[in-house]
């Protein structure tokens, strides 16, 4: 009985030491190399050397410092990462030998810094810094049959993509998701990501894009947009690929979309529709506010709907409801092609987007006052019904007369029908019943709504800046 407590006891100290073992820390402290100052917030994070993969993330704190604990044994990738500096990358290895990784002082240097190319090497260049630009070599990373280029993205150190498809960058949203260095349906992200196949992309950049004009000049207007470029395989760019996908809900519910792309050459042509009503009306899914402040339709008192445009499409990124009045019934679709020719001196992107949003419902008040002398009962109900139509244009096209002669012609044009429809009714009646005061009335508005734009641009690259 001895024998048997004693090697218990032995066995459960043997498998502790061993899980202890197999247990590490990771630390260091982050510091700029030239002015020795604090990074404090750096991302710090673990890859699995194999794939990639993330094992562990942090930030380093207020002082610089920053800890990783219980890792297993295995070969790991080091990767922190900080804006505007080169990334810090290292490999290494854990095993039963090495209890703590202690990294010390870790020094990243300013990209403004860099002479030359920063090239972050392993048994593949997975991350590229050229620059100011961020090179991502997909090779590197794990994708999976089918997958889009969403789930190739969600692996890349230092980038976030939540649940609605908003991408978060060196902790600023990526505004623009560019394929082969054009706008793909104007600027929501989430057409690219979530329609694209992952095995279709050669490398993925990511910059802070310049205005067209500091971009011709030269002179930085201080205008910078955080941007992705899907780079594709040459392979890749003659073809056809497209989805279809739909479901059915309980309560009717339903929904449905589809996508079709056509690349040959430096021609891309694409085409979606949507149809339901769950509160999906465009490729922006259901996030109103995802990339900026306001657009979209909005609920007045009166039941009447009013449109604020921030230059955002009202239907990519409208949320579904009407500030709680109901889901709408949604038609969207749209149209897009674009195409380079005469030696990429001369090139067209154009755009058509057209759809419809239904809601209707009704809501009842029961409201009861109690006064000195009395009692009021009110009930109130109300009817709504309410659409909007619309249909959107736009297309720009540009030639390079010359290396310093450029002219660059964009055109769009919105047309907008909205009808609302509100039928109010209100009994007032006292405490034995009898009626006090009734109403009813009803607005019907109807508003038509005609925008048309065309901007020529004509610039001259001087030879002094």
């Amino acid at each position: 009985m001895k024998r048997l407590l004693l090697s218990v006891c032995f066995l459960l100290l043997i498998s502790t030491y061993v899980k202890a073992q197999s247990q590490h820390t990771i630390k260091g402290r982050v510091i700029d190399t030239a002015s020795t100052s604090i990074l404090s917030g750096t991302s710090i994070s673990v890859l699995n050397a194999k794939d990639s993969t993330l094992v562990k993330f942090a930030r380093a704190a207020e002082n610089g410092t920053f800890e990783l604990t219980n890792i297993k044994n295995g070969k790991f990738i080091l990767l922190v990462s900080y804006p505007k500096y080169a990334d810090f990358v290292d490999h290494f290895t854990l095993d039963s030998t090495t209890q703590i990784k202690d990294y010390g002082k870790i020094n990243l240097t300013g990209k403004a810094k860099l002479l030359a190319d920063v090239i972050i090497k392993g048994n593949r260049a997975a991350i590229k810094i050229k620059g100011d630009t961020t090179e991502f070599d997909p090779l590197a990373y794990n994708i999976e049959p089918n997958s889009k280029v969403e789930d190739l993205i969600k692996q890349f150190p230092g980038i976030q993509i939540d649940k609605d498809g908003k991408i978060t960058a060196q902790g600023q949203t990526v505004t623009k998701v560019l394929v082969d260095g054009e706008e793909f349906f104007g600027d929501d992200p989430t057409l690219v990501t979530k329609n694209l196949r992952a095995d279709m992309v050669d490398k993925v950049q990511l910059y802070d894009k310049k205005s067209d004009q500091a971009t011709f000049t030269g002179i930085d207007d201080g205008e910078k947009s955080k941007t992705l470029n899907i780079k594709l395989k040459e392979d890749k760019k003659n073809g056809y690929f497209g989805k279809v996908q739909g479901s059915v809900g309980t309560d009717k519910y339903y929904a449905g979309q589809g996508m079709f792309n056509k690349f040959w050459g430096k021609k891309k042509f694409s085409a979606y529709g949507i149809l339901g009503n769950n509160g999906t009306v465009g490729l922006g899914w259901d996030d109103r506010d995802k990339y900026s402040a306001g657009g979209g339709p909005e609920m007045g008192d009166d039941g009447s709907i009013y449109f604020f445009s921030n230059g955002n499409d009202d239907f990519d990124s409208y949320d579904g409801q009407y500030n709680g009045q109901g889901i709408p019934v949604a038609r969207t679709g749209g149209l897009h092609f674009d195409n380079k020719w005469n030696s990429d001196k001369e090139s067209l992107n154009t755009n058509y987007k057209i759809g419809s949003i239904r809601v209707s419902g009704d809501r009842n008040t029961i409201n009861q006052n109690s006064l000195a002398d009395r009692v009021i009962n009110t009930n109130s109900s109300q009817f709504y019904d309410n659409d909007m139509f619309r249909q959107k244009l736009d297309a720009t096209y540009e030639i390079k007369l010359d290396t310093t002669l450029t002219l660059k012609v964009s055109v769009d044009g919105t047309v907008k029908n909205s009808n609302t429809f509100n039928d109010y009714s209100t009994i007032a009646t006292r405490g034995d019943n009898s009626l006090q005061n009734n109403s009813a009335r009803t607005l019907n508005n109807k508003v038509d709504d005609q925008i048309f734009n065309v901007n020529a641009l004509f610039t001259k690259r001087l030879k002094k800046k």
